[in-house]
């Protein structure tokens, strides 16, 4: 219970010269600019020395306004009596001030037991009702001193030695033993009676402020100005990212919000109108706005692709904590934090809308025009569908924020139906956009090459790349539909065909009977000179087929086999026919070894060397074989 004089019971009676001289004698002994000991010494250290203290201010503060020579020696004294007030408040809350333990926080921040560095005495405190007088007796028993009425009370929650509460997400902990918040109220209220509330805001700010600092280093927050921020490279800032991510919900959920709860805890029994939420902002304006600081520089940075899965986990993190925010910061002084965070949310949903946008129309102008070997998957084709796809796992925050369908930019961009695709949403057309524009690249890229065939390979390889990335994605695949998957299909297999065509017409061409028989020839009617010379051709164009295209490339197993199995479909049973025709008319000539240099097994064995990205000097190794 708080001190009070008893001989007056604080009814404001008869004046008493003898009281006054004895509170004075008691401030005097305090004064730390006139005694070494009052110097080294604390007075709310000793529950006896606390209650004569206060006894002594408030029977000082009675004499204030009473006139005369008295009402001068009251003034002198009181702003005595403040000086050490404030050093005594300073001094409690340094002594109590410890930085949240960042590391039991990053471990289990949705714990409901939370700690503070120094180890705060608990004990027991069982108030049966909720009479500020007796919580203030349990307390002073607990400090030691057993008797004393109250006139003043301080309002403190009941439970056991601990006033942190908690909702589902904020966790309010108890940053200052409650003996300490009960002294804090003690004399905040008389500081604040005594004219002197602007010194007690700044005494606490400074010292609480002090703390928070040191639980966002603990928990890996820097002062970085937004131009710090813009000037990071990329890869260093999206570790900071990672650790803002996770350090944010710390600060709003547990250190603001146990900030919030202590100056109310401290300061709602003072009486000044609203004196606990400018001590809250006192103390934690500075930091929030830190906080946030590094998220509005990322929202407002310079936009290039690889922001945006990061930007989206900011924005998934900010939309998160809006509604903690706006449980911390609620009071009418708190409106720039607020807004603050509901803008940041706005413009990292316009960032990633922005960098979506860039995207299409890079991939739709990447401008390289050196044909990648071999007719392989480009590294772009690898770099939009890896890239669409981490964009199909961030679906429930996009859906969201892509609102729009995409649309042309220009003549020179593909058509796209979209009353094909009536079914779906802004999003799944943007992504489907994203993989027409891409196939229109490709398409132009694939006239680099000066091998018709090797063109339409390499389309048919970037085409059934962009088929497995989606059928491997489930949300992507789901986004995509089997429609259009079907199409992609049959485009792919379009262009394999095309290929078998380019590569292998002039081959098989080899192999007709048109221009091999000769009218009214004594023999069997075929020319031995004419099949000589198709035998001679069809040898050189195989050779020079299977020489240029064991360098192409196809790098998925399964498609590589099915096209060869599908060239020897073709190309085996057309060769087996034609040396059963006529392979006995070149073996009863001359040198037949020079016209008849490959079995059918080994035509079949050479097809199957195919594709395999072979440089010149392994496939001269690997024919010599």
């Amino acid at each position: 219970m708080e001190p009070q004089d008893q001989s007056h019971g604080g009814d404001g009676g008869d004046f008493s010269v003898s009281g006054f001289d004895s509170a004075e004698k008691v401030i005097m002994r305090w004064d730390a600019t006139a005694s070494e000991e009052a110097r080294e010494k604390m007075i709310f250290t000793d529950p006896q020395e606390v209650k004569l203290y206060l006894h002594a201010v408030d029977e000082i503060q009675r004499y204030v306004s009473s006139g005369g020579e008295i009402e001068n020696r009251a003034n002198s004294a009181i702003q005595i009596a403040m000086a050490r007030l404030e050093d005594e408040f300073r001094n409690i809350l340094v002594c109590h001030s410890s930085p949240i333990n960042a590391d039991s926080l990053m471990s289990s921040s949705s714990s409901a037991h939370l700690e503070v560095d120094e180890d705060g005495s608990n004990g027991n405190c069982n108030e049966e009702d909720d009479q500020q007088e007796e919580e203030e007796t349990d307390l002073l028993k607990r400090t030691g001193s057993s008797s004393g009425s109250s006139s003043g009370t301080v309002r403190l929650p009941t439970g056991r030695g601990s006033y942190s509460r908690s909702t589902s997400s904020i966790r309010e902990i108890e940053l200052i033993p409650i003996d300490a918040v009960v002294y804090l109220s003690w004399i905040a209220r008389r500081m604040v009676s005594a004219g002197y509330l602007r010194e007690c805001i700044q005494v606490y700010g400074s010292v609480r402020k002090s703390a928070v600092d040191s639980s966002f280093r603990r928990l890996g927050i820097e002062k970085l100005s937004i131009g710090d921020v813009q000037r990071l490279n990329w890869e260093a800032l999206e570790q900071k990212i990672r650790r803002w991510i996770r350090a944010a919900k710390i600060c709003v959920r547990v250190v603001f919000a146990s900030e919030k709860l202590l100056c109310e805890h401290v300061f709602e029994s003072v009486g000044a109108v609203n004196i606990h939420e400018a001590c809250f902002m006192e103390t934690v304006k500075g930091p929030a706005i830190q906080l946030f600081n590094f998220a509005e520089a990322i929202s407002i940075s310079r936009r290039s692709p690889e922001k945006l899965f990061k930007i989206l986990d900011l924005h998934d993190a900010l939309i998160e904590l809006l509604p903690d925010i706006e449980s911390v910061f609620d009071l009418k002084s708190s409106d720039s934090i607020r807004v603050q965070a509901a803008e940041i949310l706005s413009r990292l949903a316009e960032a990633a809308r922005g960098i979506l946008s860039e995207f299409e129309n890079a991939v739709l102008r990447e401008p390289s025009r050196v044909p990648v070997p071999g007719g392989t998957i480009h590294p772009l084709t690898r770099y939009v569908m890896n890239y669409i796809s981490l964009i199909s796992e961030y679906r429930p925050t996009l859906i969201d924020l892509i609102m729009s369908k995409p649309s042309r930019s220009d003549a020179n961009t593909p058509e796209i139906d979209f009353s094909e695709l009536e079914n779906k949403g802004p999003l799944a057309l943007h992504l489907i956009w994203i993989i027409l524009i891409l196939q229109f690249n490709l398409e132009g890229k694939s006239k680099y090459y000066r091998d018709a065939a090797l063109s339409h390979l390499f389309v048919m390889n970037n085409v059934h790349y962009i088929v497995q990335k989606i059928k491997g994605s489930p949300e992507l695949r789901e986004m995509i539909g089997d429609l259009y998957l079907r199409k992609l299909t049959g485009k792919f297999r379009q262009a394999a065909t095309y290929y078998q065509r380019a590569a292998w017409v002039k081959v098989l061409y080899c192999l007709r009977d048109e221009g091999l028989r000769t009218k009214g020839s004594f023999a069997s009617g075929v020319s031995r000179s004419a099949l000589r010379e198709r035998f001679k051709s069809f040898n050189a164009l195989f050779e020079e087929v299977h020489r240029v295209q064991s360098q192409w490339l196809v790098p998925d197993s399964q498609l590589r086999e099915e096209l060869k199995i599908s060239i020897l479909e073709k190309l085996s049973p057309a060769y087996r026919s034609f040396l059963g025709r006529f392979r006995s008319h070149i073996e009863s000539g001359k040198h037949p070894e020079n016209y008849i240099k490959i079995t059918v097994e080994e035509l079949e064995t050479e097809v199957l060397d195919l594709f395999e990205g072979l440089s010149a000097t392994q496939h001269l190794r690997r024919r010599s074989e």
